[in-house]
């Protein structure tokens, strides 16, 4: 297992702690501000974050092109990856999903007992509004980054790489030639995988800010049990189907 797996794995494991200290702390029942220990929760997994993604970041510089199809994770997980990772804006979709969800349980709760709980299906006007306009610029600087991928795979197709191809009838001949031109790319590539790295730690940042200490709690929960469900669904599916690393 070499190092850029084992942060992977470090990462899963650590998700999975945070994310039952999450769950287990939505649990609390006593009269008291849970407040600042939801705050505190927050804060501490986006460190995790931030560290999880600073590990990672130093790993790629050797091959950073190994990170947009990893082989330790599941196919299931890399065919939903775009950059080396989850789309910013789908923490986004996340919360809406469960905002939804949440609907028709508190109007049924709040007919009953006139309780009012300030989950994920109370937010604000306010709180909506800065959500859609986070939602907004996350989109705009998605698609600048795909556009400058895009950009990058096709000059692959131009001279010189093209030429010495094509000139060459055995690959390892031409290796060495191109071996530049390929340094050049990967360096790119690893640019972008920065630029993708920091738009989802600040998307994460900036939406769980928008939140109540509570609400963050519950999203931060959500999403990380959505994606250790993935992870083990889609491991499950490799077996089934005979697929190893």
């Amino acid at each position: 297992m070499d190092n850029s797996e084992r942060c992977f794995l470090d990462w899963m494991t650590l998700q999975k702690r945070d994310s039952e200290e999450l769950l287990q702390a939505l649990t609390i029942t006593d009269d008291g501000d849970p407040n600042t220990l939801f705050a505190e929760l927050v804060e501490k997994n986006m460190t995790h974050f931030q560290e999880y993604i600073d590990r990672r970041t130093q790993l790629a510089v050797e091959r950073p092109c190994t990170y947009f199809a990893p082989t330790w994770s599941s196919s299931l997980e890399n065919s939903l990856l775009w950059l080396a990772g989850y789309r910013p804006s789908v923490y986004i979709r996340l919360l809406y999903s469960l905002c939804g969800s949440y609907v028709e349980t508190l109007i049924s709760e709040y007919l009953d007992r006139g309780a009012r709980t300030g989950n994920l299906g109370e937010l604000s006007a306010q709180q909506m509004h800065k959500i859609n306009d986070l939602h907004c610029r996350i989109i705009k600087r998605e698609e600048q980054l795909t556009n400058k991928q895009a950009s990058l795979q096709e000059e692959m197709a131009d001279d010189p790489v093209s030429v010495i191809a094509k000139e060459h009838r055995d690959a390892r001949e031409s290796y060495e030639q191109v071996q530049s031109n390929i340094q050049k790319y990967e360096g790119a590539m690893f640019g972008i995988l920065q630029e993708a790295d920091n738009l989802r730690l600040t998307t994460l940042k900036e939406l769980v800010s928008i939140l109540t200490p509570l609400q963050a709690v519950d999203f931060l929960a959500a999403d990380k049990k959505l994606h250790l469900c993935l992870h083990e669904w889609g491991k499950r599916r490799d077996a089934l189907q005979g697929r190893t690393n």
